[in-house]
């Protein structure tokens, strides 16, 4: 009976067995570790070499000293452009003006954007374009009194001395407007129709505002100066305009500006 009654146990006891697994479990499947995500390195701003050094005469009316980054009362050194590089600028601007040739094709579209706007089309002018060394000579010098009143600082704020002045490059165009030209060249142009327009639409041509207000190169405010870089780095022509402004831009950003 004892036997009987352990083989009655038996064949659960190994069909439980049988159950058992037999082979190990799989081992688990490595999971790969995510590359980590590749990290741009720094943006460097390589600066042109430092402008022009030594004394500079003004005016002939004494010498003065370049700070050591080139600078003349604030105002960076351009090149003066030949005016054999410069071609005329649309005559629906008024009056003589030369730009560079680069900038042609975004100033026509400029125009073009602005004459489909009710509410400017036809007025925007051009106050002034390229001024050649000489020019500005007379520009700044005439604005000094005949008796020595005013000081070269005091002048240099509203007008770049000779040879400091971004109107000589031809990328440059102050714009005026024929509807209120007692505005032209004035802080009162960026409230007028022409004024709001380039500064919502401008950059998109091309163009941003050197002398923004409060502007930390401590130039006056001009909301008519526009300098041309092009739409974007690769544009044509925009390469050696930005180049030629470079440190302007990186150390004293336009607003609105072309990025």
């Amino acid at each position: 009976m004892r036997r009987t009654a352990l083989a009655r146990l038996l064949p659960p006891l190994c069909i439980l067995a049988s159950c058992a697994p037999t082979t190990a479990p799989a081992p688990p499947v490595p999971v790969p570790t995510p590359a980590p995500s590749p990290v741009a390195p720094p943006r460097i701003v390589t600066l042109p070499p430092a402008g022009p050094t030594g004394p500079v005469e003004l005016c002939g009316r004494g010498t003065v000293q370049r700070t050591a980054d080139g600078r003349l009362f604030n105002h960076f050194p351009y090149p003066d452009m030949p005016a054999t590089a410069l071609i005329d600028a649309p005559t629906t601007l008024g009056g003589s003006c030369k730009v560079h040739p680069a900038m042609a094709a975004d100033l026509a579209r400029l125009l073009a954007a602005a004459d489909a706007d009710p509410a400017i089309a036809g007025t925007l002018r051009a106050v002034s374009c390229h001024r050649s060394e000489a020019l500005q000579r007379q520009t700044f010098c005439g604005g000094i009194g005949a008796n020595g009143s005013g000081s070269f600082a005091e002048r240099a704020w509203a007008s770049a001395p000779p040879g400091h002045s971004e109107h000589s490059t031809g990328y440059v165009i102050d714009f005026g407007t024929s509807t209120a030209p007692a505005c032209n060249a004035e802080a009162c142009f960026a409230a007028t129709p022409a004024g709001r327009w380039l500064r919502a639409n401008a950059a998109r041509f091309g163009f941003e505002m050197s002398f923004p207000a409060g502007n930390r190169q401590q130039v006056k405010w001009e909301p008519w100066h526009w300098r041309w870089v092009g739409t974007t780095a690769s544009a044509a022509g925009a390469p050696p305009a930005r180049s030629i402004f470079l440190q302007a831009r990186t150390r004293f950003p336009a607003d609105p500006k072309v990025d």
